[in-house]
């Protein structure tokens, strides 16, 4: 059977030794009676390859839990057993044989259910680490980073589940658990035909807040599932206020970004329709960790897979088309400089050149002639462009910036798609910034978008603090303190026209395209930046 998920296993390390206990949980003094008649005993092979090493504890299920080994594949196994078999293990053989058909990292794997009437057993993955629940219990509430990345693998291994049509059934602290080489995985899927894929994902919300909080919000009508049997009622309760309304993580504790109080209220709230795990998971993955915040920093997986901070710029592999574009600066200003010789050389013979200069005339004075070309509006050339995406970790959304600067609509860089117009109240927003090489008196700025209904502003700055997480960060800080005009453009369609508020007296180098609310589509909210034209001279 293939390596997946099943019934959980938490790993818990105790003075050197490793305690596996099923369903996340510890044996409890009401937990079933253990039935020993015919138990096995170390060295006993089951089904001719599983070997019993060592018993190590009894589930709160009742079930015996042993450290075994597959002598076949030379692998260490975690052996669950049930007394008796038959219809009495039918829950648990079944939810093992459904678990096994999905196969994702972030799941505990099934590689064995079997029933021999007098017991059945299910042969899983042996884990060495903690549970969330208990991992909580020893270190406390855990940091906003550490808890998102725990909340994303959860959502990515529901992910997984929910397209086959499956119900994990059983998210909670006791079922997340935390490998000793980093690795979170989500274990003890139940076949419990009245949990909902939305049980799941709203146990997802669950389990940010216990990360958050050290608080299960289950109260006294507590999620499906929550049951003493299964040891949640030995998890404290959320805090509340006095009509029993839970309290926001930031209530509880201080430190928690709103973006991610927000997500955990929303997922919790009944009346707030829950996006599909998928979504939940991209989602998730975008939220920003601080680049100095080393959380779990020896448990390598256990972070998102793109932490670098040092993204090369999107057109540092465009190099020749830099090359065109200084080059074509170049012959536009000599281009201008020809123009401004003609005029002065070649002007009107007849121009009354020893008139006084108090004179009322209908010709401009000559005095004034020289200036004329330099009010010259032109299409200016950019010297680079990048995307600034300073609330993202993964930062998977920066390629193609050199599209919005290729004198073609037809192709540009896009959003990825969110769960609301706001960047799914994940992000302040994302930019577009613009190096035009040199200072330039600017007339106007024009973007081209993929959809109307977008909001975005117009900012300038100072400096360029470089393509990373951190230079992102700082830039935002720099230029949204500096809006063009009142920053806001004028909409025609699908092209914003920024043109008030350019300081004609002040010249301008770098531009920042920001853009606040994505328009909506089928499938949520995305925009694409086809086109990006700054006018001036």
């Amino acid at each position: 059977m293939p390596s997946s998920t099943g019934p959980s296993i938490d790993a818990i390390t105790e003075g050197g030794r490793v305690t596996q206990v099923g369903e996340g949980q510890e044996a409890e003094e009401n937990a079933p009676p253990v039935m020993t008649f015919g138990a096995p005993t170390a060295g006993e092979i089951l089904a001719e390859r599983y070997k019993l090493v060592e018993h190590i504890n009894n589930d709160s299920a009742g079930r015996l839990v042993w450290r075994g080994v597959d002598v076949v594949l030379r692998r260490p196994v975690a052996v669950v057993l049930r007394y008796p078999g038959g219809d009495s293990a039918t829950e648990m053989l079944q939810a093992a044989v459904a678990a096994s058909r999905v196969i994702h990292p972030n799941l505990v794997g099934v590689y064995d259910a079997i029933d021999e009437a007098d017991r059945a057993y299910v042969v899983r993955e042996w884990v060495d680490g903690q549970s969330l629940r208990e991992l909580v219990a020893a270190d406390g509430p855990l940091d906003p980073a550490r808890a998102t990345t725990i909340g994303n693998a959860v959502a990515s291994a529901l992910a997984a589940v929910h397209p086959t049509g499956m119900v994990h059934g059983n998210v909670h602290p006791g079922t997340v658990m935390i490998s000793d080489d980093g690795r979170v995985v989500l274990a003890d899927a139940r076949t419990d035909g009245a949990d909902t894929q939305e049980s799941d994902i709203r146990a997802v919300g669950g389990v940010l807040y216990f990360a958050l909080t050290g608080h299960w919000p289950h109260g006294e009508a507590p999620m499906r599932g929550a049951t003493a049997g299964q040891g949640r009622a030995a998890i404290p309760d959320a805090v509340r206020d006095a009509s029993g309304a839970i309290a926001a993580p930031r209530q509880v504790r201080a430190g928690v970004p709103a973006y991610l109080d927000d997500l955990t209220m929303d997922l919790l709230d009944p009346e707030i329709a829950p996006p599909s795990s998928d979504v939940l998971a991209a989602e998730l993955g975008r939220l920003d960790i601080p680049a100095d915040d080393h959380f779990l920093e020896q448990a390598g997986p256990l972070r998102f897979a793109a932490d670098t901070d040092d993204l090369p710029s999107p057109l540092a592999a465009a190099g020749g088309r830099k090359v065109a574009l200084g080059i074509a600066a170049t012959l536009a200003v000599a281009l201008v400089g020809l123009l401004i010789g003609i005029s002065v050389l070649g002007g009107d013979d007849k121009s009354p050149k020893t008139e006084p200069v108090a004179r009322p005339s209908n010709t401009a004075a000559p005095v004034d002639e020289p200036t004329k070309p330099t009010e010259t509006v032109r299409k200016l050339a950019v010297e680079d462009v990048r995307i600034i995406d300073p609330d993202s970790r993964t930062r998977n959304e920066l390629s193609d910036a050199d599209k919005v600067i290729d004198d073609s609509e037809d192709e540009g860089w896009e959003t990825d798609t969110y769960t609301r117009a706001n960047f799914g109240n994940f992000k302040r927003g994302m930019g577009v910034w613009i190096d035009l090489g040199a200072p330039h008196t600017v007339k106007s700025v024009q973007a081209v978008l993929s959809a109307s209904g977008a909001t975005a502003r117009l900012y300038t700055g100072t400096s360029d603090p470089g393509s990373s997480s951190a230079g992102d960060k700082k830039l935002v800080t720099e230029y949204l303190k500096t809006p063009i005009g009142d920053g806001f453009a004028q909409y025609d369609g699908t092209t914003m026209t920024f043109s008030n508020g350019f300081d004609p007296d002040k010249k301008y180098r770098y531009l920042l395209f920001w853009i606040t609310e994505l328009p909506a589509n089928d499938r949520g909210y995305k925009v694409g930046v086809q086109e990006i034209t700054v006018q001036g001279s």
